[in-house]
């Protein structure tokens, strides 16, 4: 039977198991769109911008497991993607990307709305496609799905001319793909791992460092087996984090430029490093010359092209790691490291970087520890980056697996709304926070109406503090207090919420927090507070630009002060 391109991708798309779609219609895709009413299964999620739709797409596929896929127009539509298809590239997020192009007779000819989405994202894809024939549409999209979901997974982008939508063809979808040339690496070296069993035996001050490698690969009963067996404490990157309940004896938490003061000082005086998942980002590491210093380092992940990037490894193992984890954990001994463990509990006491301070203010941390009370560690939280991204991470306890969704690599202001809509569609029964700082949530704003409109009910957190956070924490501490474009004029998001129809309150003291975080559990659709807190609140402990991990500023002693804000609502 022939078939339209258009019916081809949408059937492609149903053979794939896609129930959901983050898209905005233009000319170039008009057929698609016209077309997607005949597939009652995908459903479409009209975004406001399609930069919302990469950053939801994202969300859904972090909270699913499941391949994410977005959809824009030709141009500007395009190009509006990249920001969020490069995010899920450095987050290693699985998504597929879909753009309409201008026909093929104008394509190289500047025609409106053309330009060379291919040759843009070439960098920030695991792969992409500019499809010419409708004869190998098909095929395309059997291949775009095996790449982004395999291996290390990433986002792949098909790009598809105006008239390959309607051109026609004989319908074939094939039942696996043949790419000789992507052979993703799963199990690792049996005399590598037998390496690592020695040098695990052998070590007096062992340490394992969690990344985000662990979710994908389903491998945290792995991971706990392996830190439990021979007592080995985890610390965990930012994207890590869940994956090692946080709540266990042996977690030391998060690391690096805003992680614990005793997770980097454990790292510093570890003898062995055992790295899983993780590809050692500066954030992460600090000074890479001064990183571990006394530690022979072992890394698994399942990316060939990380081992040895930005660290020395003295054993690399490239595999997945839960294949990887469970052969290594049969052959391990059960150790003991009293000495190194009561150490490292001596250092958490001299050094409790989770200690709130007592305040007369509204503190920032003090909105995360209730949150956390209140949904007693239940919820998801989404979160872009900056202040309100640290303090998420550091305040709030994780001990499942992507209950915290951020952007990390990328570092994206305004990833959080459109991809904890994202995750609400693909979650609907889980509770999902966003976690907003004021000038990240003005980015995209505008998916409040995405989520009035699909009824979505994420419950929405501004941090305001009426500046650019972390970048004015940075003018404070490194350039002599010189607030230069970091004050910030915020609307009022009451009005905001309230225009798109959604209940929203403000809260300025601390009694008043619990009560309105309750409300918004209670209401059953989308829900808005405003957290107005103290303005010039820093992010403690913190390593400096250019130091090790080990010289950590931690939170002065300080009286509160209550300084002048820029906009109170």
């Amino acid at each position: 039977m022939k078939l339209t391109g258009a019916q081809i991708l949408c059937q492609s798309l149903v053979n794939e198991g896609v129930e959901v779609i983050f898209g905005y219609p233009g000319g170039s895709v008009l057929p698609l769109y016209d077309t997607l009413s005949q597939y009652p299964q995908l459903r479409h999620i009209l975004v406001r911008h399609e930069q919302g739709a990469a950053h939801a797409a994202d969300g859904y596929a972090r909270a699913t497991d499941k391949v994410g896929v977005c959809l824009a127009t030709s141009g500007p539509g395009a190009t509006n993607l990249v920001t969020g298809i490069a995010n899920a590239c450095l987050d290693s997020s699985p998504i597929v990307a879909i753009t309409g192009q201008v026909a093929r007779p104008f394509i190289g000819k500047d025609a409106f709305q053309e330009i060379d989405i291919t040759g843009i994202t070439l960098p920030i894809t695991k792969h992409n496609y500019l499809v010419l024939d409708v004869g190998s549409l098909a095929k395309t999209v059997k291949e775009a799905f095996h790449l982004a979901r395999t291996g290390r997974p990433g986002p792949v982008l098909i790009d598809i001319p105006r008239d390959v939508f309607v051109d026609q063809v004989e319908f074939n979808y094939p039942s696996e793909v043949d790419l000789p040339g992507y052979r993703p690496t799963l199990r690792g070296n049996p005399l590598q791992i037998k390496k690592v069993i020695k040098l695990i035996a052998e070590a007096e001050r062992p340490l394992i460092i969690a990344g985000r490698g662990i979710i994908i690969s389903g491998a945290c009963p792995e991971l706990r087996e392996l830190a439990e067996t021979v007592q080995m404490p985890v610390v965990t990157t930012l994207l890590g984090i869940g994956c090692f309940p946080e709540s266990h004896a042996l977690s030391l938490g998060m690391l690096g430029m805003h992680g614990m003061a005793y997770a980097n000082m454990a790292v510093n005086n570890a003898d062995l490093i055992v790295a899983i998942g993780m590809r050692f980002d500066d954030r992460a590491t600090a000074k890479v010359s001064a990183f571990a210093p006394h530690a022979r380092i072992v890394h698994i992940d399942i990316d060939p092209a990380e081992i040895g990037k930005n660290v020395r490894v003295d054993v690399p193992i490239v595999g997945d790691v839960r294949t990887v984890l469970r052969s290594l954990n049969k052959q391990l001994t059960p150790a003991q490291h009293g000495a190194w463990l009561r150490q490292l509990d001596e250092w958490r006491k001299q050094h409790p970087s989770t200690t709130i301070r007592e305040s007369d203010s509204l503190l920032p941390q003090f909105v995360i520890r209730k949150l956390y009370e209140v949904t007693q560690g239940e919820a998801i939280i989404v979160t872009g980056v900056g202040q309100n991204q640290m303090w998420s991470a550091q305040h709030y306890c994780y001990n499942r697996p992507d209950r915290l969704i951020s952007s990390g690599g990328l570092g994206t202001m305004g990833f959080e709304l459109p991809a904890a809509l994202g995750v609400k569609i693909g979650r609907p029964d889980d509770i999902v926070w966003c976690v907003a700082g004021d000038g990240g949530f003005q980015m995209t704003v505008q998916e409040l109406g995405t989520i009035a409109q699909e009824k979505a009910a994420v419950k929405i957190a501004i941090i305001n503090n009426g500046y650019l956070g972390m970048v004015r924490q940075w003018q404070e501490l490194f350039f002599g207090r010189r607030y230069v474009a970091t004050p910030l004029h915020c609307p009022d998001f009451i009005k905001i919420a309230e225009a798109y129809s959604i209940p929203a309150l403000n809260v300025k003291t601390k009694e008043e927090v619990v009560p309105a975080i309750e409300q918004a559990l209670d209401e059953p659709g989308p829900f808005l507070i405003n957290f107005v807190v103290e303005p010039e609140e820093n992010v403690y402990p913190m390593v400096p630009p250019g130091a090790a991990l080990h010289e950590i500023i931690e939170e002065p002693k300080k009286e509160v002060t209550s300084w002048p804000r820029r906009n109170t609502p």
